[in-house]
């Protein structure tokens, strides 16, 4: 098939969102490679994105909320020189899916709707409030109707997704294995436990601080929090390091192990993992809930534990503190693993399908 033109609306500006960098904007100059032209098209602009979800500036949030809805809206009169529209997400944080529903029907555009977490869901911290309901969840569902292929992050998202739409693709968050690697630099005196994530995620940490607390009573180590957000708690052996794209990848490799807890409920049920990815594509070990697709990476990878109750996180944190060279066989299988199955290399040709 020729290739052709492609526009991708999604929430955040470019290079700065996880979600965003590792589902398609990765694949963008393979895109380019093959022959096919995209564009861009952010909700939020760099500005908004920068003061969102921080506190204050409501005057300045707001105004910002409305020059993107007007670029949302200025949009749908610019779709008549692209094939396929890939909506990441959704093309607006709240409200019905109007965009979308006008792409398909007034448009008649081939949607390709992409998403990894279980956004038709409640986020649990927001569960009854009016905030969840203006995001208009049920939109989901109606978006995986209209979409010509709907890309998914795992089984248990395309699931939902079968159910609306006979065309789904299990097309996984995957690492960039040249970008993300193990690289040599200088040993902390302690052993550090790395976790690295956002804002919203921050308080799947704060579950573990409790058997933290207990172990540091009897071994020394770092906990080396990487994310966009500082923490709401504080605790003696924490070291906090705000999220930078430029030092990204020498932050991730000062760690020696790498965890990552969740709760066990029907949202982390959709998560795609990606932290576990992040931490084996660099040959760290790795400690996790044993929710979602978690279970299936550290099964199949042999690369760390799962853990579960405070015992068992105590004892899988205690193993790896204890034994360097565990780790680095640990490490090794997941990086292996990675490469393997969830790099960008391993599922170029998947990804490239959605436009076929």
């Amino acid at each position: 098939m020729k290739p052709c033109k492609i526009l991708f609306v999604c929430p955040y500006p470019f290079d700065e969102a996880p979600s965003q960098r590792f589902r398609f904007e990765q694949y963008l100059n393979i895109l380019k490679d093959e022959g096919y032209a995209f564009r861009l098209a952010p909700f939020l602009n760099l500005k908004a994105w920068k003061i969102l979800y921080k506190s204050g500036n409501r005057t300045e949030k707001i105004v910002q909320l409305i020059i993107s809805f007007i670029k949302r809206f200025i949009l749908l009169f610019q779709l008549s020189a692209y094939e396929f529209i890939c909506i990441h997400r959704e093309a607006t944080p709240l409200g019905p899916p109007f965009f979308e529903w006008a792409v398909r029907f007034l448009w008649r555009k081939k949607i390709i709707y992409d998403f990894d977490d279980a956004i038709w869901l409640e986020d649990p911290s927001e569960k009854g409030s009016l905030k969840a309901r203006i995001k208009w969840k049920s939109k989901v569902k109606h978006i995986c109707k209209w979409s010509y292929k709907v890309s998914c992050g795992n089984e248990y998202l395309a699931q939902f997704a079968n159910k609306f739409n006979s065309h789904v693709v299990v097309n996984p968050t995957t690492i960039d294995t040249d970008y993300h690697k193990e690289i040599k630099i200088s040993k902390n005196e302690k052993s550090v436990i790395g976790w690295t994530g956002t804002h919203s995620t921050l308080p799947y940490l704060k579950t573990l601080i409790p058997v933290l607390d207990e172990l540091a009573k009897e071994y020394e180590f770092e906990l080396k929090v990487i994310s966009n957000q500082k923490p709401d708690f504080d605790v003696s052996y924490m070291r906090y390091v705000p999220w930078r794209k430029s030092t990204e990848i020498e932050d991730l490799n000062q760690m020696n192990i790498g965890i990552m807890p969740l709760t066990d409920d029907i949202w982390s049920q959709g998560k795609c993992g990606f932290k576990l990815l992040q931490y084996m594509a660099i040959e760290k070990p790795v400690i996790a809930s044993p929710v979602g697709v978690n279970k299936k990476l550290i099964n199949e990878s042999c690369a760390g534990y799962q853990a579960e109750t405070k015992e068992e996180w105590k004892s899988a944190i205690v193993k790896l503190l204890s034994d360097a060279g565990f780790r680095k066989e640990l490490g090794s299988k997941g990086q292996v693993y990675v490469k393997n199955n969830y790099s960008v290399n391993s599922n170029k040709d998947n990804f490239l399908s959605l436009f076929q």
